[in-house]
């Protein structure tokens, strides 16, 4: 049996639905849908507002020309053992935590945040409000505030219009650029060197050494 042309293209026309068959309501729901999913929620948009004030504080720690002279006061060495109360410095703990952060390690800076802020550091107190909240843990992110705000009895805290300050000017990094720089590479592949001594389930616990300090020496100096 031979089949015509016709028959062909009649057997490939492509069926066409009538315009009353076209439900327009059904059509824009999907489209607002559509529209909803690829727009960040208040608390997506807050979690990142928070990461980026993180990272313009972490920065400013990190560039402080003292912070590698801190970080030593707390490294390994032949003459030194597990880290003590007394030979604890708060500023190490909280630049150590603000490397840690900045080179991708965030389990590892909250727990030398914690550190830190458990004597006394109002600044690695804020930290840990910042770091709660790009994780979405509101809870958690209010005690912080809290302990930044009232609980450090030592020091007097930073009002409100500190706190208001400090967010405009991280608005203004986040469009503008910081002179404050990130971590070199070479700073970076450190910090990994002393990931790789621990296992990799858990934070880096273990005490800065002196090749990590020269590094940090390097960069401070480099800016």
């Amino acid at each position: 049996m031979t089949t015509t042309i016709d028959t062909l293209l009649s057997d490939a026309r492509i069926p066409v639905t009538g315009p009353g068959r076209f439900d327009v309501a059904a059509a824009l729901r999907r489209l607002a849908a559509d529209a909803s999913r690829r727009t960040p929620t208040a608390e997506t948009a807050r979690a990142a507002q928070a990461g980026q004030r993180l990272n313009v504080v972490c920065r400013w720690v990190l560039n402080e020309p003292d912070a590698a002279e801190h970080v030593d006061k707390i490294a390994e060495g032949p003459d030194r053992g597990p880290l003590t109360e007394e030979e604890m410095d708060v500023e190490g703990a909280l630049v150590f935590a603000c490397l840690l952060h900045l080179s991708g390690h965030p389990e590892s800076a909250q727990f030398w945040w914690q550190l830190a802020a458990g004597a006394g550091s109002r600044a690695a107190a804020y930290c840990l409000h910042l770091h709660h909240l790009t994780l979405g843990e509101s809870r958690r992110a209010r005690h912080w505030f809290h302990q930044l705000t009232h609980s450090m009895a030592d020091t007097a805290p930073p009002d409100a219009a500190f706190i208001e300050g400090l967010e405009i000017f991280a608005r203004y990094v986040r469009t503008n650029g910081s002179g404050a720089p990130a971590p070199t590479g070479r700073l970076e592949g450190e910090v990994d060197r002393l990931a790789a001594r621990t296992s990799a389930f858990s934070a880096i616990v273990a005490r800065p050494d002196r090749q990590l300090v020269a590094r940090l020496q390097e960069f401070t100096a480099s800016h």
